[in-house]
C-alpha cells in the first residue's frame, strides 16, 4: 500500500508512523509513501501556495493551481484524499476499506483556513474528518489515517487478523477489560473466570463487559451496529 502525502511541512513524515509495527511494516516494504512539498509547486519567486478568500473573512485559502500542479505530478494518484471537519468521520469499517481495497492513495494536508472549493470539485476529492475538534493541519490526521490502515494489514500486527479482529469496533463495540500477572495487583483481583480456563465462560464474560461498557459510554454505537 502506497500513499502520496501533500504537504507544505513533508519534514513530520514518518514522524510517528516511522515507530512500532507500523515502522517495521514500512521498513520491511509491506508499506511505503512519498511526501510531496506544496511549495514545490507555489506561484511566483516567493512559491505561494496561499491567498486571502474571496468574500473578506480572516485565514488564507490554499491556491488550486498549486494543489493541481501537485497532484499533476502524481504517476498513481489513486483515491484522494483532504483532511477536513466537514468530511465524513472516519471509522474502523471505512480504514479496512481502504486497506482492502486500494493499492495507492493521495492524502492532501490543509493548512490555514483551507483549500479552494474547486479543487475538491475538480478531482472528486473525498472529505474524511478524524473528529469533532480542529487540527492546526492534516498532518496529523494522514498520519492517524495511515496508521489505522497499516495496521491491518497482514503480517503487521502480531498475531494478525485474529488480534485485530478482537479490538473495539472490530468486535461490534467496544473492547472488554484486559489483565495480565500477577493476578493480584495492590489488593486488586483478576476477575475469577479469567483463571478458570473455561473458555465458553470467558467468552460470555467478554461480551457481556463489551456490551455494558459500550451501553455506557458509547450508546451511539449499539445503534450503528444494529441498524
Amino acid at each position: 500500500m502506497h500513499f502520496n502525502i501533500l504537504t507544505i511541512f513533508p519534514e513530520m513524515f514518518p514522524g510517528t508512523l516511522g515507530g512500532g509495527v507500523v515502522g517495521r511494516a514500512l521498513s520491511g516494504g509491506i508499506w511505503s509513501y512519498d511526501a510531496i512539498n506544496l511549495r514545490d509547486f507555489g506561484i511566483g519567486n516567493y512559491k505561494a501556495v496561499d491567498d486571502e478568500q474571496f468574500g473578506g473573512g480572516a485565514g488564507q485559502v490554499m491556491l488550486p493551481e498549486v494543489i493541481a500542479n501537485a497532484l499533476g505530478s502524481l504517476k498513481n494518484p489513486g483515491k484522494i484524499i483532504y483532511f477536513s471537519p466537514r468530511g465524513k468521520l472516519l471509522s474502523q469499517k471505512m480504514a479496512r476499506e481502504f486497506a482492502n481495497a486500494e493499492s495507492s492513495v493521495t492524502l492532501l494536508c490543509g493548512r490555514y483556513e483551507g483549500i479552494d472549493q474547486r479543487v475538491i470539485d475538480e478531482y472528486g476529492i473525498e472529505e474524511i474528518s478524524i473528529g469533532d475538534y480542529i487540527l492546526s493541519g492534516g498532518e496529523i490526521a494522514a498520519q492517524v489515517f495511515i496508521d489505522s490502515c497499516i495496521r491491518l494489514l497482514d503480517n503487521v500486527v502480531g498475531g494478525g487478523q485474529q488480534s485485530v479482529g478482537q479490538e473495539s469496533f472490530e468486535i461490534g463495540g467496544l473492547e472488554w477489560p484486559l489483565y495480565t500477572r500477577p493476578s493480584v495487583w495492590r489488593g486488586r483481583n483478576v476477575p475469577e473466570v479469567l483463571l478458570s480456563g473455561h473458555h465458553g465462560n470467558i467468552e460470555r464474560w467478554r461480551k457481556s463487559q463489551s456490551d455494558e461498557i459500550t451501553k455506557e459510554r458509547r450508546p451511539d454505537l449499539l445503534k450503528s451496529y444494529k441498524g
